[in-house]
C-alpha cells in the first residue's frame, strides 16, 4: 500500500535476456570480436592505437564498405580497408587479437588483398664532386643545374 492508502500497482515482468547475447553490450557471447582501431594497431598495420583511432574518426577506415568509428566491432571474415601513406590497404580479418603481437604472429591474423605499392620514383642523378675540390665554379654550377633540369638564370 502507498502512503495515501491506495494499493501499489503491479510491477510488470522483465523481459528475459536472450541466452546467446551478452547482457550489457548486446554482443554475441563467445564470438570473438574486437575494436577496429585496436585490431589494426595489434596486427601492426598502423604504428599507434591513437593513429588508428584518428584514421577511423577521419573516415579513412571502412569495414565491409562502411565507414566506421574507432569502437566498431570486427570479427573474423570482415574486410577492412584504410588509407595509409597515400595507398589503400585491403585486408581480410582471419583472427581477432586485442594485444599487440610479434610481426610473424600478427601477419597470420589477416590476409592482405592490397594492390601492389606504386613503383618508387627513380633517384635524381646527383653531381659527384671530388672531396676537397672547393666551391663549384660558375661552369660547374651551370652543369649541375642542367643535370638537375633546372632553368638557368
Amino acid at each position: 500500500m502507498t502512503a495515501a492508502g491506495l494499493p501499489t500497482p503491479p510491477i510488470p515482468p522483465c523481459r528475459p535476456f536472450r541466452s546467446s547475447r551478452c547482457r550489457y553490450s548486446g554482443r554475441v557471447a563467445g564470438a570473438q570480436t574486437g575494436r577496429v582501431d585496436s585490431w589494426i594497431w595489434s596486427v601492426r598495420l598502423i604504428k599507434t592505437r591513437s593513429a588508428g583511432s584518428a584514421a577511423c574518426r577521419a573516415g579513412h577506415v571502412r569495414v565491409n564498405g562502411v565507414r566506421v568509428k574507432p569502437a566498431h566491432l570486427i570479427r573474423a571474415g570482415d574486410e577492412v580497408r584504410f588509407r595509409q601513406e597515400g595507398r589503400e590497404r585491403i585486408v581480410v580479418v582471419v583472427r581477432v587479437i586485442s594485444k599487440r603481437a610479434s610481426a610473424p604472429d600478427a601477419a597470420e591474423c589477416y590476409t592482405d588483398h592490397s594492390p601492389p605499392p606504386p613503383p618508387r620514383e627513380t633517384a635524381v642523378p646527383v653531381a659527384i664532386r671530388d672531396r676537397g675540390a672547393g666551391r663549384p665554379t660558375k661552369r660547374d654550377r651551370r652543369s649541375i643545374e642542367k643535370l638537375l633540369g633546372r632553368p638557368s638564370r
